[in-house]
């Protein structure tokens, strides 16, 4: 996959979690995770593309290490989600496994550039 691919990857990711926030905003028992999730998986976009604007390589890496921290954290919010009744896992099903492929990806992403810095 191509730095473009997963940028436009992610775009679409924190595109469609917000969609999926939205209707649980109105509800009180959910409305600070999903703004915590929301958070979190615009910002694995928006730092995965703000290193590919990087002025060094350490500031690439550590970009990098940011955008892999927010979809980690995109990831925990959806578990959390379902594992406290709020949503059923087939409504956050899609989103969980892309959110985990997407984790996956920037992990391996990070770890590889980490060590061609050191």
């Amino acid at each position: 996959m191509t730095p473009g691919q997963l940028r436009t990857r992610l775009a679409v990711y924190a595109q469609d979690t917000a969609r999926f926030c939205r209707p649980l905003l109105r509800q009180l028992d959910t409305r600070d995770t999903v703004l915590q999730l929301k958070r979190a998986a615009t910002s694995a976009a928006a730092n995965h593309r703000a290193a590919g604007r990087a002025r060094s390589r350490r500031e690439f890496v550590a970009k990098l290490g940011l955008a892999q921290e927010e979809a980690d954290e995109a990831v925990f919010w959806l578990e959390h989600l379902v594992g406290s009744d709020a949503v059923p896992a087939t409504e956050v099903g899609p989103l969980l496994a892309e959110g985990r492929e997407l984790l996956a990806i920037l992990t391996t992403s990070y770890t590889t550039a980490r060590e061609r810095t050191e």
